[in-house]
């Protein structure tokens, strides 16, 4: 066999041989973008042309959170902020949307302690899709809700659906768990829940007592409303 056939066969095998790696990296690279992101990856895809430029973009955003100081909260700052939400949630019963309200501005501000830039909406939901791709979606619509309001007014259960879904946001920043990459990385705590024992400050739905009395005063407010219309109607 001559020389340069040889040559050529050898090429040949050695670009086969580099396509094949160049496709399996590809692959892993995929799959790892899919595990970390979860839903976000494919809502990145279904934003791009392409899947290639939808995991361009998704590892620019690893890139820019790895070099961000993400910090955990010290435990004065998790009691400070546990004693806002309550109180957020209390006003809520007589006051919904300024409660929502304020629940996103704390929000906002619990994601800067914790060293998230907060310049723009934008910029925020691709820096917590990194580790908080999970409870991203909830903080999404709970936004939208409120941003919503403030231009078509949103009934009290559009508003009570945002108060649940800042607080699943919340409870997950919250949470110095999600600071790392560790093999609980992205749970949510009602997801959590599922592999401890049960929590006597838990109710059957993930809920602590408190917000599920708080949630059993705006329903006794709502009934009260009711029962004062139909009075007023002589039913």
């Amino acid at each position: 066999m001559p020389t340069w056939v040889v040559v050529l066969i050898v090429i040949a095998a050695v670009v086969v041989a580099g396509a094949v790696v160049w496709l399996v990296m590809q692959e892993m690279q995929r799959k790892r973008l899919q595990r970390k992101f979860g839903p976000e990856y494919e809502r990145a895809v279904a934003d791009h042309d392409n899947p290639r430029a939808a995991q361009r973009e998704l590892a620019a955003r690893e890139k820019r959170h790895n070099e961000l100081d993400i910090r955990p909260l010290s435990p004065q700052a998790k009691e400070r902020y546990t004693a806002q939400w309550a109180q957020i949630q209390a006003q809520f019963v007589d006051s919904p949307s300024p409660a929502v309200a304020e629940a996103d501005r704390v929000l906002t501000q619990l994601m800067a302690e914790r060293g998230y830039p907060t310049e723009g909406y934008d910029q925020q939901l691709a820096d917590l899709s990194v580790k908080h791709s999970k409870t991203l979606d909830h903080y999404r619509h709970a936004h939208e809700t409120m941003v919503g309001h403030e231009h078509e007014q949103k009934s009290t259960e559009d508003l009570r659906d945002a108060m649940v879904r800042y607080r699943t946001v919340f409870e997950d920043l919250l949470d110095d768990d999600a600071a790392d990459d560790g093999h609980r990385h992205g749970e949510t705590k009602q997801e959590a829940k599922h592999d401890a024992k049960h929590d006597p400050k838990h109710d059957d739905r993930g809920e602590t007592r408190t917000e599920a009395r708080v949630e059993d005063r705006i329903d006794e407010r709502h009934d009260t409303t009711n029962e004062r219309h139909d009075v007023r109607n002589g039913r």
